[in-house]
């Protein structure tokens, strides 16, 4: 049996560079450093909205969030969101089920063919366009479902 196919919500990258997320922090480093070694593709916007949101906070200089985003551009098979993936984000938003954000990468997760989203900003076990949302930090330690998607 193949492992499912996942990827990560910004707020993985995000808490895996910034050590005073505590239990987050360990949690989002032992997810990044496992997540290249899985069927886990990464979505071109959480890189976006990592490298955005980590200069906002100054958590890093722009030098050190852009060789970060590099890296993970390396590591990771790259995801991009098409046209189809952008309207069903705006039709979904439009409806009220998601923010426009959350719904661009589940649809775009959708496309790729993901079955889960690690994701703390989305509800634990909802589903969006067929992609599970799983939170990593239920309980403050890796959760058994995130656990079950790096093992693989």
């Amino acid at each position: 049996m193949s492992a499912e196919r996942f990827t990560l919500d910004t707020n993985i990258l995000v808490y895996s560079v910034e050590p005073a997320a505590d239990a987050r922090f360990s949690i989002a480093s032992d997810i990044m450093d496992r997540a290249p070694h899985c069927d886990c593709p990464i979505a071109l916007q959480a890189i976006s909205e990592f490298y955005v949101a980590v200069i906002r906070k100054r958590k890093l200089t722009v030098l050190e969030a852009a060789a970060q985003a590099n890296d993970w551009l390396v590591a990771f098979t790259p995801m991009a969101a098409s046209a189809v993936a952008i309207r069903m984000a705006l039709r979904c938003a439009a409806e009220g089920r998601a923010s426009y954000w959350d719904a661009l990468l589940a649809a775009t997760a959708a496309e790729a063919g993901c079955h889960a989203i690690l994701s703390e900003d989305m509800a634990n076990g909802s589903v969006l366009f067929g992609v599970r949302i799983v939170n990593p930090f239920a309980g403050g330690v890796l959760s058994a479902a995130a656990e079950a998607l790096l093992a693989g």
